[in-house]
């Protein structure tokens, strides 16, 4: 007789709170090379999920931040985008946009960034539109969850970054 075993999913993260030190992670650019969060201390650092490469919000999103990266350069403030997309998808995504910051692949173990951030949605497969501005010494001072279909609004980072220099 074959004994079959359910799997029991772990129990969502919640979303790191202001004033929290932000989850470190390592994962692959769409160049294949690795980026692990905690190389950036001593740099305010952006964290954006989004859904999908190549999806209609996602892609205005980040094109907006890619026009306007001098906003975040000027806060000294590196942005790094996450989806659940293959590092090869980044890259053509990031070749056909003219992206310059880092797109990187939550791709394996499946979604375990976003997991561990609290913005996985595990029913579709995707990260939520989470937003995550991290200080210097790591510590979370910025966040928001936005709605499915509802993005994000480049205002908003510019009033949290002008905060972490004021």
């Amino acid at each position: 007789m074959i004994e079959v075993q359910q799997a029991v999913a772990p129990a969502p993260a919640t979303v790191p709170a202001v004033g929290q030190a932000a989850p470190d992670f390592e994962l692959l650019n769409q160049h294949g090379e690795p980026v692990r969060l905690s190389d950036f201390r001593g740099r305010n650092v952006v964290v954006v999920f989004y859904p999908f490469a190549f999806s209609g919000i996602c892609t205005g999103e980040l094109c907006e931040i890619r026009d306007n990266l001098a906003v975040f350069e000027d806060a000294n403030a590196t942005v790094l985008a996450i989806s659940v997309d293959s590092k090869f998808t980044l890259r053509a995504y990031a070749e056909q946009e003219g992206y310059e910051f880092d797109l990187l692949a939550d791709f394996w173990p499946h979604g375990a960034v976003a997991q561990e951030y609290g913005v996985f949605d595990a029913r579709s497969g995707m990260a939520l539109r989470g937003t995550f501005i991290i200080d210097a010494a790591g510590t979370v001072r910025y966040v928001v969850v936005n709605p499915r279909g509802q993005a994000r609004e480049l205002a908003e980072y510019r009033r949290a970054l002008a905060a972490l220099a004021g």
